[in-house]
This record gives structure tokens, C-alpha cells and sequence, in this order.
């Protein structure tokens, strides 16, 4: 869901709620209301005001950031080989994805829900136990309630156990905020546009992502709203939710076809981010490769890896 509060001129704060501008939507009106009344009154009892608010960095910032920028990449790096895999093939789904696909799938108006399910589709297709989970909770203390669209695959382990894995097709929109300080949107923009892994690797990010949301709101005098919360981000993927196999929209009659404008706009735009991050990928592996060169002489020095 798309929540932002904005300055208008004259210094008055105005909210956008909304999931149209954003992939990952799927809120009710009854959700959006809600949410919107919680914004409205945090606007009016909990900021100290327009006035305050600045998009640069404090000098104590600075650490923090650094701090949370490493932890960020650790997380990205703790990858298991089969999520690693999963994530590969994930991409090369949503890069072979046209305009055409999406009218196909005929689900009316919505906020990227066809392009979930028409990758669960090729998901599907390709031997994947792959579904749309639609999750929703209700407000409980500061958490207001809400609800979420997501995928999940369930895959078999060697241990004759099965694992489900979580699929967000466009993971950095949950944490996009209005006058982030310039290292909050170096750390968004080093997310993975497309999270796949598990609920455990997903909750460390989402700690890290909520502590620098509350470091940049500081930064700007500003608490860090319900919204924001842990607790808040967690339950979008932590609560209980029904899950989908196919599109019930295939069964609406022609006459009621939608254009799925928006849509069309969302895959453009995540197709482009992930093909940023391979060319990005691609720029930074022989710098890699070389570093790791360059480490090996060194390892041999440590007493820990001296030959027996």
C-alpha cells in the first residue's frame, strides 16, 4: 500500500493512501480508511510539524547507517544454495513477462495481483507448488489492521520435510518513506527488488529496515509511526491468509474486460529494476573476483589456515 505524507505549500501536511502507484498493493477500502484515520490522527497529536523536517544526514547518523548498510548485505549474502536457485528462476519468469500475458489473465482492476498470478502460473508450469497468499489482520494497540498480497512456493527438503518459501515482487515499496535522509535511500535502493526466502531471513530484514526508518524519522524529528512498525511490517506476511492456485477472475465475461494500464506500467518497472541489478551484478564481479584474489595470500598468514 502506497501511504505518504506530503508537504503542501504553505507548510500544511496532506496524506496520499492509495495501492495504484505501487506494485505490492491489495488493500480493502476498509483497510485504507482505517489506516487513513490512524495517519491523520498521528499527523495531528504525534509529529512536531512540518516546519522540522530536513533530508540530509546528522553527522551521529552516519554510523548508524554504516552499521545497518552491513547488516543489510550480510542478509543478502546468508542466502541458502536452493533459495539462490529459486531466486534465479524467479527472475528469468518476471524478465520473460509481456503486456499480453497480464490481459490473459482477465482479474479486473487491481494492484499488480495479475502479475502474482500469472507468475504462479509459470511457476506452476515449471513444477512449482507455487500460490497467491492473501493475508489480512485486524488492528490490535498501535498496530492498525490491514491486509497483503504475496506469493509463496512450498518446496521438499531432503529430510523428506517440506519448507515454505516467500515470493514479494516488489519488496523495497513496503519501506519507501517521505523525506528519507539520503543514506535511508542508499540502504532502499541496496534491498532485493524481488525478496525470495524464507520467513526468517525475511524478518531480519525487516528489523534492519525498521530500525533505519526510525533512525531517518529522528533524524527529521519525527517518531516513527504505527505504520512503521515491526510489528506492522511483519504482519503482512505473518498473518493468517488464504492462498490461491489461479486467478478466480478467469471466469469474467468479455464484456467486462480491463486494460490493466497499471498493471502494465508495474511490470515495466520492475522488469527495468532487475535488469538494473544485473548489469550492476555484472559491473561489480570482476572487482570481486579480484578482491578475493587478493585475500587468498593473506589467509594463509593467519595461523588458522597455515598448512599441517
Amino acid at each position: 500500500m502506497d501511504c505518504r505524507v506530503c508537504v503542501a505549500t504553505g507548510g500544511d501536511l496532506w496524506v496520499r493512501v492509495g495501492g495504484g502507484g505501487e506494485i505490492g498493493g491489495g488493500f480493502s477500502h476498509e483497510s485504507e480508511h482505517d489506516l487513513a484515520l490512524m495517519v491523520s490522527d498521528f499527523l495531528e497529536n504525534g509529529s512536531s510539524g512540518a516546519e522540522s523536517w530536513c533530508s540530509s544526514d546528522s553527522d551521529s547518523g552516519h554510523s548508524d547507517f554504516a552499521q545497518l548498510a552491513e547488516r543489510i548485505q550480510i542478509c543478502k549474502l546468508s542466502v541458502a544454495q536452493h533459495e539462490s536457485d529459486l531466486l534465479s528462476v524467479v527472475h528469468s519468469l518476471i524478465r520473460s513477462m509481456n503486456e499480453t500475458n497480464l490481459q490473459v489473465m482477465n482479474s479486473g482492476p487491481c494492484y499488480a495481483s495479475c502479475i502474482r498470478f500469472y507468475l504462479v502460473k509459470l511457476m506452476r508450469l515449471s513444477g512449482y507448488d507455487a500460490g497467491v497468499c492473501a493475508s489480512k489482520w485486524q488492528g490490535s494497540g498501535k498496530v492498525p489492521g490491514g491486509d497483503h498480497e504475496y506469493i509463496d512456493i512450498i518446496i521438499d527438503n531432503n529430510s523428506g520435510s517440506s519448507e515454505r518459501l516467500i515470493v514479494d515482487i516488489d519488496f523495497r515499496s513496503h519501506f519507501e518513506i517521505a523525506r528519507a535522509v539520503d543514506s535511508y535511500d542508499r540502504i532502499l535502493n541496496s534491498l532485493p527488488v524481488v525478496y525470495v526466502g524464507s520467513f526468517t531471513r525475511l524478518k531480519q530484514f525487516l528489523g534492519i529496515m525498521e530500525e533505519a526508518t526510525r533512525s531517518s524519522l529522528k533524524q527529521n524529528s519525527m517518531p516513527l509511526p504505527p505504520w512503521r512498525s515491526l510489528a506492522y511490517l511483519q504482519a503482512k506476511w505473518q498473518s493468517p491468509y488464504e492462498r490461491y492456485t489461479h486467478s478466480e477472475g478467469n471466469n469474467i465475461s468479455d464484456s467486462d474486460c480491463f486494460d490493466h494500464k497499471q498493471c502494465c506500467g508495474h511490470l515495466k518497472r520492475l522488469q527495468s529494476c532487475l535488469q538494473s541489478g544485473i548489469e550492476i551484478d555484472r559491473l561489480l564481479k570482476p572487482r570481486n573476483s579480484e578482491s578475493n584474489w587478493r585475500m587468498k595470500p593473506e589467509r594463509w598468514r593467519h595461523p588458522l589456515f597455515r598448512p599441517l
